[in-house]
């Protein structure tokens, strides 16, 4: 493809050039391809020029002098960097009805939600987020919450090519704020909510807020969480058409007369057209945000009441979000990927509700990420649970009991029992060893993944397969406390 193609605006004596390919990574280039000097939070892509023209690149796009004589000065190569690999890719974005979930919590649960209720409705969608990306029913690998700019755009492409309508994307505030997620227009953009996360790299909840508002200055129309503290600071100045939810006021859709269950919610979707009743099979209050959200949005698209209360109905949980692990000793294992404050509050509170004896929870805070968040997170522990272990997570580059020290700070006043298992796996088995009948697990922090990241390297850990395995120890007799 000719260069200016991919940048339509330059004029110059490379228009012509012909290019073969487009990465913001030197150690991917190839003869003829175009490098992207993109400035990061940690490496300076403008560092790595002279190396990516050594190694065959055409064309140099920098914010900065890099002294070659192939470069070409941009503004902004993040922004350049999405509309290269936009035209690259003739622009995919541009067919599809694209709507963005952005929040602290809830992002991956609306994403499926709204996928399913979609797919209901008779619509070939393609997801993009924390999990895993998929079109139609094919999985593929995520990397990212939100990808960078040229693997998103060629996620795009091969929904375009698979006959999508519909694109459902996770968009998380680093990808705001870097620039992944430029120059999209979104048929829809939703707010779940804002809790303290992050701040190592937002440094305040402001900066944080105003990355996340960044999506809604890109959208047709916004579903916002009106029960959210910063839902008008979000509002605020929006072009947009504005649609709130709340499950605890009156707002535009509501939900009322909410009844909880262990395994299930259901509730009276009420709205000027009229009350509707939805029950979705995963429990807690988080389900009903989520679910109003995802209703409230395939409402606004179109979509009839109908449809969306059969889809919420039908689907099945999300993978690490509130997952129950099913067993026959009488009580239960609960996995979730509750790494925040106000998530890890959300999921103790739910079971807390609907108890029958004691609620046992194995949580750590991972590495290399906001430090101020871990004795909140202790606090909340030993507040809303009979039993705590404190473990490890992703410690990154960290000490693991550095990191227990920092939440054990705000675990102490209250008499709730509490013990420290710096090994995850055997923290797992410990829980499992110790419960009674009626008792209820709650593994907070890993949820989906199956690996731990450790300051020797990442190592593979899925919690289905130590639950499992210390499920076959209790009935062989092998596990002990």
């Amino acid at each position: 493809m000719l260069l200016k193609s991919l940048i339509p605006d330059y004029k110059g004596k490379f228009e012509n050039v012909e290019i073969s390919g487009v990465t913001c990574n030197s150690k991917e280039i190839k003869a003829g391809y175009l490098f992207i000097c993109i400035s990061g939070t940690n490496v300076d892509g403008h560092k790595f020029a002279a190396s990516a023209k050594d190694a065959g690149a055409a064309i140099i796009v920098a914010e900065k002098d890099t002294g070659l004589d192939n470069q070409i000065i941009v503004p902004d190569t993040h922004v350049a960097y999405f509309n290269i690999s936009a035209n690259w890719f003739s622009n995919p974005a541009d067919k599809l009805k694209i709507i963005g979930v952005t929040g602290t919590n809830g992002k991956t649960s609306v994403t499926y939600m709204l996928k399913k209720i979609l797919e209901t409705a008779g619509e070939k969608v393609g997801l993009i987020g924390t999990i895993q990306n998929m079109i139609g029913d094919k999985v593929f690998d995520s990397h990212n919450t939100t990808p960078g700019a040229y693997e998103l755009n060629s996620l795009f492409n091969e929904m375009v090519k698979s006959g999508c309508t519909y694109a459902i994307m996770e968009v998380s505030s680093h990808a705001l704020d870097q620039r992944r997620v430029c120059n999209i227009t979104f048929e829809a953009a939703i707010f779940t909510n804002l809790t303290q996360d992050h701040l190592d790299y937002h440094k305040t909840m402001d900066n944080y807020l105003l990355a996340k508002k960044l999506l809604f200055k890109m959208c047709k129309k916004a579903i916002v969480n009106s029960d959210d503290p910063y839902c008008e600071k979000l509002c605020f100045g929006l072009d947009c058409k504005v649609v709130t939810y709340s499950a605890s006021d009156n707002s535009q859709y509501s939900a009322k007369g909410i009844n909880y269950h262990p395994e299930s919610v259901e509730y009276e979707l009420m709205s000027d057209s009229g009350i509707n009743h939805i029950k979705v099979r995963t429990g807690g209050k988080f389900t009903v945000y989520n679910s109003l959200a995802s209703a409230v949005c395939a409402l606004e698209l179109g979509i009839d009441v109908d449809t969306v209360s059969k889809a919420l109905f039908d689907m099945n949980g999300v993978k690490g979000r509130a997952e129950a692990i099913p067993n026959e000793f009488g009580f239960s294992v609960i996995i979730d990927y509750a790494h925040t404050p106000d998530g890890l509050k959300n999921i103790l509170s739910t079971f807390k509700e609907c108890k029958k004896n004691r609620i046992i929870t194995v949580f750590g805070c991972g590495g290399d990420r906001d430090k101020t968040k871990r004795p909140i997170m202790g606090n909340i522990a030993v507040h809303n649970s009979d039993f705590v272990i404190v473990t490890s997570d992703n410690p990154r580059s960290e000490e693991p009991m550095a990191i227990i020290k920092d939440i054990l700070e705000g675990t102490s006043g209250t008499a709730t029992p509490l013990k420290v298992i710096e090994n995850r796996i055997e923290a797992i088995k410990y829980a499992i060893s110790i419960a009674a009948e009626n008792d209820i697990i709650v593994l907070a922090g890993k949820g989906h993944e199956t690996y731990q990241i450790l300051n020797t390297g990442t190592i593979h850990l899925d919690e289905r397969e130590v639950v499992a395995e210390a499920f076959k120890e209790l009935r062989e007799g092998k596990l002990n406390a």
